[in-house]
């Protein structure tokens, strides 16, 4: 079976690029999915800024498989969707300086009357960026990210199928964390997966190492790799690390428990452990 590549959020491991290429190279990680680096989101760093870590990432031969942007974190009918594509575009120009061919995106926060009054507008919306990023040759791989219109697998189907362009984001814990089977979950968007966060957790919300969780994280990388998936991002959650809050909306932030591990390097680790340990089975 072919080799597979392993990235990571390495910010969960530390905050600051130095604490991350440690975190990576102790761990024999392939690169990372950039999404903070020395206290601000990949998407707001300064595109000088963004040639520097580029810099740093060759010299260590370490790679940016994706980036693990904020695109379509925005509210669909409250937020300034005008301003949030001049964030995008810079977003564009920071993954080809990184030499990433992938940006992680989501399908924009719902109004509490539902989603499916907004479907039309999610789709045209997410077709425009995806329009944008032709240009660039850059991918957008859309994830399955709790309270947007793709939370839940049928709403996904329902983006891929109307936008063939974009690829999916497989997360296995998201999908719990809405009452999913990530079987069924699988069998539904196997077709369109183009890589997986690695994150699992329980019926409860909380997170756990990869395969202790209502994941099915053993079958879904069975599958992935049958399916001839070759890409994978670690996502630990093991612990709280600078810039959680700022990911997810108070009302569906992600269980994580803190004073587990003695450092956020420890969690991280076991994170990654447990992933390799799947993939020797």
């Amino acid at each position: 079976m072919k080799k597979i590549n392993l990235y990571a959020f390495a910010d969960e491991a530390s905050p600051q690029l130095d604490g991350q290429i440690e975190a990576l190279k102790k761990n024999g990680l392939d690169g990372m999915e950039i999404r903070n680096i020395d206290g601000a989101s990949v998407s707001e760093i300064p595109l000088e800024k963004a040639r520097e870590i580029k810099s740093r990432l060759d010299a260590e031969g370490l790679a940016v498989w994706s980036v693990g942007s904020p695109i379509g974190k925005i509210h669909i009918q409250e937020d300034d969707f005008r301003v949030h594509t001049e964030s995008f575009k810079h977003t564009l120009e920071i993954a080809r300086i990184l030499d990433s061919r992938n940006i992680r995106v989501f399908s924009f926060y719902m109004p509490e009357d539902g989603a499916e009054c907004c479907k039309n507008e999610v789709i045209d919306r997410l077709g425009f960026l995806c329009e944008i990023a032709k240009g660039f040759g850059i991918r957008l791989c859309h994830e399955n990210e709790k309270g947007i219109y793709g939370d839940i697998p049928e709403r996904c189907l329902v983006l891929h199928q109307a936008l063939p362009e974009l690829g999916g984001v497989f997360d296995p814990a998201n999908f719990v964390q809405c009452g999913v089977d990530t079987r069924q979950a699988w069998e539904l968007l196997k077709d369109f997966v183009c890589y997986m966060h690695i994150k699992d957790a329980k019926r409860d919300g909380w997170v756990v190492p990869a395969g202790m969780g209502d994941g099915n994280l053993p079958f879904l990388l069975g599958e992935y790799r049958k399916n001839g998936g070759r890409c994978l991002t670690l996502e630990p959650h093991l612990a709280v690390f600078d810039g959680l809050v700022k990911l997810e909306r108070e009302t569906d932030q992600s269980m994580v428990h803190g004073g587990v591990y003695r450092s956020n390097m420890e969690a991280f680790e076991v994170a990654a452990q447990a992933l390799k340990k799947l993939l020797e089975e």
